[in-house]
């Protein structure tokens, strides 16, 4: 896949996010179905949304025993999504399980990322609520080669990781990037942050965009300002 930008779809309701896909006219942006959407309306939602043409990154961050996460990228498999995920913390026999339960029979299979650590985590709630003492960059690195040596096609992390990542596993090897933010906007509650052209020029190969886009007054403007910052057309 070429560098793009994802919508980060991030709305309760069928209506809510059939409503803003509406507005897109000329373009089918690719979409991230994050967990409330797809707790609200289950996999209909995922099948809705491909048939309108849309690449979809299925964000579910799974984590759980590896027979488990097995079973459920089995059933995952069968949406037809371009990427799903999980987190990386789930050890290297968890990773190794959920690549054998998201390939179908003909040997096909959606893009599989790792979670490393979640843009809204810094040092200080690493250390205090995960008891984890290493430098977050050390600890990123490290779960980016654990998920690359596991067989994952790249990782979830900041834009601040992602020529990092590049640099010790490889440029193959994809970097999907939250925390991504216009210079002039919001930062929320992301710690880690970066604007959608400094983030392609340390390497990100997709950024993952929500409210800068879907709350901006003119939805499809914001969008097409990020591909333009990010991606350069």
């Amino acid at each position: 896949m070429k560098r793009d930008v994802i919508i980060a779809c991030d709305f309760a309701s069928r209506e809510a996010t059939l409503a803003f896909l509406d507005k897109f006219t000329d373009v089918k942006p690719f979409v991230k179905i994050g967990m409330e959407l797809y707790y609200a309306e289950g996999p209909e939602i995922v099948r809705e949304i491909k048939r309108r043409g849309h690449k979809i990154f299925l964000d579910l961050k799974l984590h759980d025993i590896p027979n488990t996460v097995k079973k459920a990228m089995a059933v995952l498999r069968n949406l037809d999504v371009d990427v799903t995920n999980l987190h990386a913390a789930g050890t290297t026999a968890m990773m190794k399980a959920a690549i054998e339960g998201l390939t179908r029979e003909d040997g096909t299979r959606p893009l599989l990322i790792a979670v490393t650590q979640l843009t809204s985590t810094d040092q200080e709630a690493m250390e205090n609520d995960l008891l984890i003492k290493e430098p977050i960059d050390q600890v990123v690195m490290h779960y980016a080669e654990t998920a690359k040596n596991a067989g994952l096609d790249g990782v979830v992390c900041s834009p601040l990781e992602a020529g990092k990542v590049h640099d010790r596993c490889g440029k193959q090897f994809l970097t999907v990037t939250p925390g991504v933010r216009f210079a002039d906007g919001d930062v929320g509650d992301q710690k880690r942050v970066m604007t959608p052209a400094a983030a392609r020029e340390i390497g990100s190969d997709f950024i993952v965009v929500g409210r800068p886009i879907t709350a901006a007054e003119d939805p499809v403007a914001a969008y097409k300002r990020c591909v333009r910052e990010f991606v350069g057309e």
